[in-house]
């Protein structure tokens, strides 16, 4: 299904993007507004043509179909034998949702009330830091969210620790006051070895000042048991189903710490805001689909010409961790190389996801972006207004050097402009070199996505319209999205070597590469 979209792609020859804009409205016929925010793909190579293939491909591909399934409960993660439904954690109209011919929707929206009870009880104590401690999704997602949402924390500080380097947990404690501080650990089994190990020293930290554990800890956990054992009596553990996945999971009580910064009207609103999109995912003709628009640009640039990585560049400094957020739901979800089948993929899977917030990225990477020999395509988010009416000025700067960019990456800059830039500065083969130096070759694609403020709401918007981005591409491409067995060889091998690197056991049997470096670690630690 590929094939013409390739010999389309074969066709483009010297075609520049900047030329197409002489054919109609463009910007209009290669832009889609949804929900208030707009998504402009027009500074890309699609034309007319491209882009009915595309929406061909995704409807070839099931995407409906297979839509349909995962609202519907059924257990499209067939590798796990379960549904995917962290939508319902986010379905505040309160529609059926059934797995296994049961509704799961009153008791989604009773552990809200109960997160909502928590949350304003915490809010209202004595409590000045709240340490949410987790790994990967139950990290990533909420530190995204907290930061993104700064202009409306009302609540005692959120601070995070996921890494199982001592300094993290060490650094962070180190501005927190004991008697005041309360931690969430999150951790879906109870046994997650960072997570605990981290949760095992905030305990110890606690005890050595002389501060007692009760009412200083909460599970985000199924395991009640195990969170039993460690202290945390049942009315302050918030479980989660099966059905939601780690780095899908902020929507639910994953994102008490969102919560507690917040306040629960405000995490309604980030609920709402992921609720409109799905509504638009649900029911868009793929044709004005922002989800699978988004998705089908993506591809084009990854699955068709090639381009091995996407940068993600939201000038909106508060998004300054949505990179690393995507880095993980996209990476971890299409980083796959078998079909649902077991067969290898017949096409590359998910891209090389990584970026910066602007401008600060202006002076790093974007030298490679312009001028470098690969093409890297990039995405752009703006906000038309920022929070700092009174700095209004720096927000007008910010937004003339998104679009500047993007502008830039499209034009490039020409031999004849370059020799016009240096002219009278050198003569002769000293100007021709010099001019070559600042030839830009342009012709780079990029997509901007702009909405009105980033609000509780907007955010919402934003996190399920890339979530639902990742689904439509892992349908076309035949994978799972919804499993990680990739994460989990590094772990085992991780545990197996804990007794080496204490010298508890011989390192024989390790590669000589292991051995020496497990040596090293003995020798100098």
């Amino acid at each position: 299904m590929w094939d013409t979209l390739k010999h389309r792609a074969a066709d483009l020859g010297e075609r520049r993007i900047e030329d197409l804009f002489a054919q109609g409205n463009r910007a209009q016929d290669f832009s889609l507004d949804a929900l208030g925010m707009r998504f402009d793909f027009s500074k890309t190579q699609i034309d007319s043509d491209i882009l009915a293939d595309l929406i061909a491909v995704a409807k070839a591909s099931g995407v409906e179909a297979r839509r349909t399934a995962m609202f519907d409960g059924a257990k499209i993660n067939e590798t796990e034998g379960r549904a995917v439904l962290h939508t319902a954690l986010r379905n505040l109209d309160g529609r059926p949702v059934m797995v296994d011919g049961a509704d799961v929707t009153p008791a989604v929206l009773a552990t809200l009330d109960r997160m909502e009870t928590l949350a304003n009880e915490i809010r209202a104590g004595d409590i000045d830091h709240v340490v949410n401690i987790g790994i990967g999704g139950s990290d990533l997602g909420p530190v995204m969210a907290v930061l993104s949402l700064a202009p409306y924390h009302d609540g005692p500080e959120t601070v995070f620790v996921s890494n199982v380097d001592g300094a993290d947990i060490h650094d962070t404690l180190k501005r927190c006051d004991p008697a005041r501080t309360l931690f969430i650990v999150a951790s879906k089994t109870f046994t997650t070895i960072e997570t605990m190990t981290n949760a095992r020293s905030a305990l110890a930290w606690l005890e050595s000042a002389g501060v007692s554990k009760e009412g200083r800890f909460v599970a985000l956990s199924s395991n009640k048991e195990k969170a039993a054992e460690f202290g945390i009596p049942a009315e302050r553990v918030l479980g989660f189903e099966d059905w939601v996945g780690g780095r899908y999971s902020v929507w639910g009580p994953i994102g008490l710490s969102v919560m507690i910064a917040v306040g629960p009207a405000n995490f309604r609103a980030f609920l709402q805001g992921g609720m409109e999109m799905d509504r638009h995912f649900q029911t868009a003709p793929l044709a004005e689909n922002m989800p699978v628009l988004l998705a089908m640009v993506g591809m084009w640039h990854a699955q068709v010409l090639g381009h091995a990585t996407r940068a993600v560049l939201p000038y909106d400094n508060r998004l300054m961790r949505l990179p690393a957020y995507l880095q993980q739901l996209e990476m971890e979800s299409n980083g796959k190389g078998v079909s649902m089948d077991g067969a290898d993929l017949a096409v590359g899977s998910g891209p090389i996801v990584w970026g910066e917030p602007g401008t600060n990225g202006q002076h790093a990477f974007y030298q490679l972006i312009h001028q470098g020999t690969r093409v890297v395509p990039c995405e752009f988010l703006l906000a038309a207004r920022g929070h700092e009416p009174d700095l209004a000025h720096h927000h007008a700067l910010l937004v003339a050097n998104c679009l500047a960019q993007s502008e830039a990456l499209m034009r490039g800059r020409t031999l004849d402009e370059a020799r016009a830039k240096v002219a009278g500065k050198f003569e002769g083969a000293e100007l021709e070199r010099q001019a070559r130096h600042r030839v830009f070759p342009g012709n780079r694609p990029s997509t901007t996505l702009i909405y009105p403020q980033l609000t509780p709401q907007v955010l919402g918007q934003i996190v399920a319209l890339y979530e639902h981005r990742v689904f439509v591409e892992g349908v076309i491409l035949g994978i799972n999205s919804y499993d990680q067995w990739g994460v989990e060889l590094g772990k085992e091998l991780a545990t197996a070597l804990g007794p080496l690197v204490t010298g508890e056991a011989p390192t024989e049997s390790k590669d000589g590469s292991t051995k020496a470096l497990v040596d090293y670690v003995l020798k100098h630690g």
